[in-house]
């Protein structure tokens, strides 16, 4: 198998190990959950509209993340209550999380998705805007006494198979231009159900917005729909799927049904472009390997593996993702290319300077009072320069060396 991360994301993780989540999200820590289970549209009451909600028994924690899985089935089939959908979110839950198993709709009439472009696309949109309407319930919830006990800004989605590919189009597809409009024309089918990406689920007025993605099995139609500044994302994926491709083929592998591309692809696309992402290849695996849940070794790593890439995200994490974001020291580094002497723009007091190379390694490290810095004796290629300032403010840099 192989593990693929960008490379900042990669020294965030090496480097930093302090965490103030107070020994949450990482490990289980309890011994059992409860499962609650709600209708979250208030336009639909129906079983389609479901989800059941795991919250872990004697926690006394109100602001806490929730991750939703979404259940396989090729979109005309499938079940919150499949045996993956349950040992997820129950794991997730006993980590501390909020953890959600949620239906969606479905087609009808498997053989006319089958041969229908028209009716795949539809079908891929409303459980699309089912799961938004679930977002949207939580945290309309949340304004309401918050009795989940949920942190509304973060909130993560993903699943698998159809699931997967759910949530990569949720997160992926940011206006109705997006959408094609031939030989389909998948923009007149929102204008149909409810004429916004915001769908037809209700919970009007509260964002659906999420904060990472994860895909089990999953891909993608359209790999330009994936941008540097879209949600972070985790696949797990195996080589010799058949029904969603490692790279790129029809779903199903049926020539009827519209492309997907998968982890191989899209992880590809995210280097390519500098999001934020981790890939998890299983070589040789087909598609079914997260069908049998924690009775399959691979899957009880995958989970390990989203629980890993769901830590680097979290806000009670002081060295995750959307903390740096927000705790950025305001710098410039030029030239770049670098011959060896860097100039560091700041108008912040930078107290030290470190050096990564591309496989992690720590090749540099000094503190620093001037803005013009020496890097001697660095191996030519790409570096990470992580600045550090006052108030744990941090700052990271990428360079090539010459």
């Amino acid at each position: 198998m192989k593990k693929n991360i960008t490379l900042s994301l990669f020294l965030l993780i090496s480097y930093f190990s302090y965490s103030q989540c107070n020994g949450r999200y990482e490990n289980e820590i309890f011994s059992s959950v409860s499962v609650n289970t709600v209708n979250y549209s208030d336009v639909y009451n129906d079983y389609r509209h479901e989800m059941d909600i795991y919250t872990p028994d004697g926690d006394t924690e109100d602001n806490r993340p929730v991750v939703i899985y979404t259940h396989g089935g090729s979109f005309y089939a499938g079940d919150k209550g499949a045996v993956d959908c349950v040992d997820f979110c129950t794991s997730m839950a006993k980590r501390g999380y909020v953890a959600i198993s949620a239906n969606y709709r479905l087609s009808q009439n498997p053989v006319s998705f089958i041969i229908s472009t028209e009716e795949q696309y539809r079908t891929v949109l409303k459980s699309v805007f089912d799961i938004k309407a679930a977002i949207r319930y939580l945290r309309k919830e949340h304004a309401s006494s918050n009795p989940i006990g949920i942190d509304p800004n973060a909130i993560y989605v993903g699943g698998y198979s159809a699931g997967g590919v759910l949530a990569i189009h949720l997160a992926y597809i940011d206006q109705i231009s997006d959408l094609p409009t031939s030989p389909v024309n998948a923009q007149n089918i929102v204008s149909d159900i409810s004429g916004t990406l915001e769908g037809d689920g209700g919970n009007n007025g509260f964002s659906s917005e999420v904060n990472g993605i994860f895909s089990y099995g999953g891909g993608i139609n359209n790999l330009d729909w994936i941008n540097v500044d879209d949600e972070p994302i985790a696949s797990v994926h195996g080589t010799n799927d058949l029904l969603v491709n490692y790279n790129c083929a029809p779903g199903l592998g049926l020539s009827s049904v519209l492309n997907l591309c998968g982890a191989g692809e899209m992880h590809s696309r995210a280097d390519s472009i500098g999001l934020y992402n981790q890939l998890l290849t299983y070589q040789g695996e087909d598609h079914g390997w997260c069908q049998s849940g924690n009775n399959n070794p691979l899957f009880v790593q995958a989970t390990q593996f989203v629980t890993d890439f769901l830590f680097t995200l979290l806000p009670c994490n002081p060295n995750s993702v959307s903390y740096i974001e927000k705790n950025n020291l305001e710098t410039k580094i030029y030239p770049n290319p670098s011959y060896g002497t860097i100039n560091i723009n700041s108008n912040e007091l930078i107290r030290s300077i470190r050096v990564f190379n591309s496989i992690g390694a720590e090749v540099f490290l000094k503190s620093i009072r001037s803005k013009i810095v020496q890097l001697n004796n660095l191996d030519p290629g790409v570096h990470l320069i992580l600045l550090e300032g006052e108030n744990n403010k941090k700052k990271i840099h990428k360079i090539s060396v010459q």
